[in-house]
């Protein structure tokens, strides 16, 4: 069993080197299966060559089905890759409310650019009530001074 895993963790390491390095057509062939079967980590990179055609033709459907997934899991990037697919309309309806929660998740875990795009939100009004005390925090959260 520990030589299976291992050769996944190898598999899952190449393909992130790959991604890494812009060699999408490479990173495409070694994360692929390890997507298929479930690896947040290689969802979460398919998705992002699925969304902007890197080793591949795009394919919205697949974004969005592997960014979600790998949100899912807990992965905070992909929670704001999602957050970001469902504010901008990318790969899925736009969708303000649904992106407003899921920034929230990744502002959970401290991605500051999910703090400052929710903070945004709210001083604009976007996909939640205008709120300028809460976007204050949030900026102030993010490790901004008041703005």
């Amino acid at each position: 069993m520990s030589q299976g895993r291992n050769e996944l963790e190898m598999a899952l390491a190449s393909g992130i080197a790959a991604f890494e390095s812009k060699q999408f057509s490479r990173a495409v062939g070694l994360l692929s299966p390890l997507a298929e079967a479930g690896d947040p980590e290689a969802r979460y990179r398919m998705a992002i060559m699925a969304q902007n055609g890197l080793g591949m033709l795009p394919n919205p459907l697949m974004a969005y089905s592997y960014m979600k997934s790998a949100a899912e899991s807990g992965m905070g990037l992909a929670q704001h890759g999602l957050a970001f697919m469902y504010m901008q309309g990318e790969c899925t309806d736009r969708n303000p409310e649904k992106a407003v929660e899921w920034f929230k998740r990744a502002g959970e875990q401290g991605l500051i650019g999910s703090l400052t795009t929710l903070a945004m939100m709210y001083e604009e009004g976007q996909g939640v009530e205008k709120d300028p005390e809460e976007a204050a925090r949030l900026y102030r959260l993010a490790g901004f001074d008041e703005r």
